[in-house]
């Protein structure tokens, strides 16, 4: 019989036995399952992987003016770092964050977020992403279903859309009546003012996005399986009634960009610049100093004097498929 073995054919579907449903390798005296040891956290050396051998940052821009994926990311690396600084110190103080994005459809809000909150803990840093209204809360005081989740001492809250829906899709597509519309920009400006007065600190965000590019968005949403579900009822609405949203946004902007709060417009026709300048501008607008805490050393873990694992075959494990 030849030494040779024959070749493994990766093709072939073998079915899966029940013994290969492996459970953690076992010692043959026990059932106590063997312990790796854990490796030290690899540390990305951020030096080598953005910079050259002269000590110069690589390439920042592409011929046709748009961020080369290198400098983004040797930048969105470096403002999250300072984000979970800002955390530390809105915990630390006791701060109380709001942070609306507005904007158009597509426009790139969710991007900004999800790179925003993506290294930050979801206990001090919250998401606020309201859906319709039932009709219990159609009922209640307008600003009602907002207050609940304004931000505690030691939070930063982001709304992924806001109240001024009602100044928006609701204007523009009839869910509001005219009395509750102007109703609204009589007291947004107001519950705004009270808002800051409290201690609250406010920042507002609207996404600017031209017709065009929001075109191309829509179109890759289309054929894109994995995000169609982008695309709600409203978004092909809001297609055909594109000077209606323009006039609802440059009303809304008249009555609402106070002093207080004002709106700060984001060019959001370049995704990258986008949410570099988004987040570069909220870190300036919240002082704020590192106190991230210095790296601690874990102590060392009991030992399993008496302590006797159950049987490992009366447990059910998740089966290996990889």
């Amino acid at each position: 019989m030849s030494d040779q073995q024959a070749p493994i054919d990766l093709t072939a579907e073998t079915p899966i036995q029940p013994a290969e449903l492996a459970s953690p390798p076992m010692t043959p005296e026990s059932d106590t399952p063997v312990e790796k040891k854990a490796k030290p956290a690899k540390e990305v050396d951020l030096d080598k992987q953005f910079y050259d051998d002269q000590g110069r940052l690589k390439s920042k821009y592409k011929k046709n003016g748009r961020l080369t994926s290198v400098y983004y990311h040797h930048e969105l690396v470096r403002m999250q770092e300072e984000l979970v600084k800002l955390q530390y110190w809105v915990k630390e103080q006791g701060l109380r964050v709001v942070v609306i994005f507005e904007g158009r459809d597509a426009a790139g809000k969710g991007g900004v977020i999800k790179r925003i909150t993506e290294l930050m803990s979801p206990r001090i840093v919250r998401v606020v992403a309201l859906g319709t209204p039932t009709e219990k809360e159609k009922t209640q005081w307008y600003f009602q279903r907002y207050v609940p989740h304004l931000p505690a001492a030691g939070e930063m809250v982001l709304f992924d859309r806001s109240w001024y829906n009602r100044a928006g899709v609701e204007r523009v597509m009839g869910f509001c009546n005219e009395e509750e519309y102007r109703e609204f920009m009589r007291s947004c400006p107001q519950f705004e003012r009270m808002l800051v007065r409290s201690g609250i600190i406010l920042l507002k965000y609207w996404f600017s996005v031209s017709d065009e590019e929001q075109e191309r968005r829509f179109q890759s949403r289309v054929h894109t399986p994995t995000k169609r579900w982008k695309l709600s009822p409203m978004d092909l609405q809001s297609r055909k009634k594109w000077v209606a949203y323009s006039r609802a946004k440059d009303t809304m902007f008249d009555y609402t960009d106070i002093k207080q709060a004002p709106w700060y417009v984001v060019n959001s026709d370049d995704k990258k610049k986008a949410r570099l300048n988004c987040i570069s501008h909220i870190l300036s607008q919240i002082p704020y100093d590192d106190i991230t805490p210095p790296a601690i050393e874990l102590p060392p873990r009991e030992e399993r004097e008496g302590y006797i694992r159950p049987p490992i075959n009366e447990q059910t494990f998740v089966p290996p498929v990889y």
